[in-house]
């Protein structure tokens, strides 16, 4: 098996923000952001894209898409996250979570080589 290129994976985490987060000044949501943000740089082999969706998801309100090769960073990231008040109020919650493996074929395809 030919594994000279590390997997890379992709989840996409959708979220719903909840009423009381929106009730929040936006200062306190900026100071929330700020630990989020902290807490993600902790984890640079994990890449994100955050995006709102309020006026265009249904379901969700926002989503972020995590690029890695490193599982268990992304786990740990994630558990980091969710041991914030952010998620144990609730001002947030996780709706979804997509996760695949970018060009999986390929991989499979070299794996045969």
């Amino acid at each position: 098996m030919n594994s000279d290129k590390p997997l890379a994976f992709a989840s996409v985490v959708r979220l719903a923000f909840e009423p009381a987060w929106l009730a929040l000044p936006r200062d306190q949501r900026r100071t929330w952001a700020g630990r989020v943000d902290e807490i993600c740089r902790r984890f640079p082999k994990v890449s994100l894209i955050w995006c709102d969706s309020d006026a265009l998801g249904s379901g969700y309100t926002d989503f972020v898409i995590c690029r890695f090769t490193d599982f268990a960073a992304y786990h740990f990231m994630w558990e980091e996250l969710r041991d914030l008040e952010l998620f144990s109020r609730p001002y947030v919650r996780i709706v979804d979570v997509s996760l695949g493996i970018e060009r999986g074929y390929e991989a499979y395809e070299r794996s045969l080589e």
